[in-house]
């Protein structure tokens, strides 16, 4: 019930951004039949390219509730929000295992529960995946010491919801280290043979998907100085996210690192070189406070630039970093009272302590449900959702955008031509949005714009336009380019050509190229009646 009170600002709202091409355009799921199936569970099929990611298990769901919810988003929120609290429960029934006591396990889970980092996991609409991969790890890491095999399918489906699953593996090898050379810990290392074979599989497949779509993206920070830099940079405002609740953002753009001064990479590098020494002193002592903070390292390794994302920060990428970091803290919180106690040395004093710890774990709690409950508003529709990137990231690509058209709108044409050059040096190649919005009507004629939309252009024809059978999502992409260059052949060639091909938007292909046929049609008329020639019947 708290949780959903938290979440309900969410509910009411609209699909927005991935929410579309997941779910409410996303005609694979929209129709269970067994062609869709397939491509569904094919790693090199359009859907997977639609989505960027391997994902079979995500897409499943979705597909099921698609036709129990259709367009109404209420639905989808309610089914996030209870696997956030079924994940939840299980991290404390985790925690519980590892020896934490029953108090601190019930709130270190309601930390992870409420906190305003995990918000962009839960109440956007299309993160289902990120909920129901942790809820699938947590199950097979509970259920490995007695049900090994069982335990092994919860596993292979979680990484058919989300990648970052892959983290469970790290935690089921240590356990399995840390519980002795038993016979049961022997049989259930043979078991981790089939965990590492069912990551290696997975990589294969997710490796590619990413190819095929994703890793199509320029990589974000050419030089490798600033990447390396950025990982410790990165590494800090996790850190400061996680203890906090503060940084959040919609779309993170920070800044490139070009400076060893940088305050983030700084702090960045003390936490790690930290950690890192709590890892190793934990590891030699064998104590199970180890297994969270390398889960936690897990969760960051390919996100922190090692592996070139495209986004290589969001809050959601805390959602499995997060129960590693609460599960340290709680381990190592729990090792240092006793030690305190005989520093204390007296009941009351040990009775103190305990009762500050617990008032102030409540006062956190109280805070991060709050700032929670404020980041739900942030998914509930486009506008609120691109207005939380621009107040965060004012001079980032998001906020340009959203500046250059606003100035498009109110007939500012030299101001949104600032801000588009703005957003194109940081990456900014969406020449679908120059041609779909309607604030740049009055400036599809200016020399300038008309400059901008044709770098863009290029950008989608260089990387798309040498595949010799484009899939339907990528031959519209490559479609909209030439569009944007004015070569209308070249467009309606590649529509046709897609169409002719099998898939769910084969007719929408056709109309469209159809329309640029009728449109070319009309230019030569057009043309035959300027030079004075008799234009031939329709």
């Amino acid at each position: 019930m708290l949780a959903l009170l938290v979440y309900a600002p969410s509910f009411e709202g609209e699909f927005i951004s991935d929410d579309f091409h997941y779910v409410a355009h996303n005609q694979y799921i929209h129709t269970p039949n067994l062609d869709n199936l397939i491509a569904i569970w094919n790693p090199v099929s359009e859907v997977a390219e639609l989505v960027e990611n391997y994902a079979p298990v995500h897409l499943s769901v979705h597909a099921l509730e698609w036709q129990f919810f259709g367009s109404n988003v209420v639905g989808y929120h309610v089914v996030n929000v209870l696997l956030h609290v079924l994940g939840s429960v299980l991290l404390a029934l985790l925690f519980r295992r590892s020896g934490i006591g029953a108090w601190p396990a019930a709130l270190g889970a309601g930390v992870f529960l409420l906190h305003p980092a995990n918000v962009e996991s839960v109440a956007w609409i299309s993160q289902l995946k990120s909920s129901l991969a942790l809820v699938l790890s947590l199950g097979a890491i509970l259920w490995h010491p007695r049900r090994p095999a069982l335990a092994l399918l919860l596993f292979a489906l979680a990484l058919l919801a989300k990648p970052f699953s892959a983290s469970a593996l790290v935690v089921v090898a240590l356990s399995d280290w840390l519980s002795g050379s038993s016979a049961a810990g022997a049989s259930r290392g043979r078991w981790l043979l089939g965990w590492l074979a069912v990551v290696v599989a997975f990589g294969v497949a997710e490796a590619m998907a990413f190819s095929l779509s994703a890793g199509l993206a320029p990589t974000l920070y050419a030089d490798p100085w600033v990447r390396v830099a950025m990982i410790l940079s990165v590494a800090s405002r996790y850190a400061v996210m996680a203890s906090f609740g503060l940084g959040l953002s919609t779309f993170h753009e920070p800044a490139p690192v070009d400076s060893v001064a940088d305050p983030w990479l700084l702090g960045g590098a003390v936490f790690l070189v930290l950690l890192g020494w709590r890892v190793i002193f934990c590891l030699r002592h064998r104590r199970q406070e180890a297994i969270y903070w390398l889960w936690a390292a897990a969760g960051f390794a390919p996100l922190s630039g090692i592996v070139p994302l495209p986004y290589p920060m969001a809050d959601r990428y805390l959602y499995f970093i997060l129960p590693g970091l609460i599960g340290g803290v709680l381990l190592a919180g729990q090792q240092g009272l006793p030690a305190l106690g005989a520093r204390l040395g007296s009941g009351g004093g040990v009775r103190a302590v305990r009762a500050a710890l617990l008032a102030a774990t409540l006062a956190l709690l109280l805070f991060f449900a709050f700032l929670a409950r404020e980041r739900a508003q942030v998914f509930y529709s486009a506008e609120s959702f691109m207005a939380d990137a621009e107040r965060n990231y004012p001079d980032g690509a998001a906020a340009s955008t959203r500046k250059a058209s606003r100035a498009a709108r109110r007939g500012d044409h030299e101001t949104a031509l600032i801000y588009l050059r703005s957003a194109r040096a940081r990456g900014y190649n969406r020449v679908d949005h120059l041609l779909k919005d309607a604030a740049y009507g009055g400036m599809q004629g200016d020399p300038a714009f008309i400059e901008i939309k044709r770098e863009m252009a290029q950008d989608w024809i260089d990387r798309l336009g040498g595949i010799p059978e484009p899939s339907h999502y990528k031959a519209r992409a490559l479609a909209q380019a030439y569009v944007a260059v004015d070569e209308l052949e070249g467009a309606a060639r590649v529509l046709e050509a897609a169409a002719e091909r099998p898939g769910p938007i084969a007719d929408e292909l056709r109309a469209d190229a159809e329309t640029l046929r009728g449109e070319l049609a009309f230019r030569a008329r057009l043309e035959r009646s300027r030079r004075g020639v008799s234009p031939l019947p329709d």
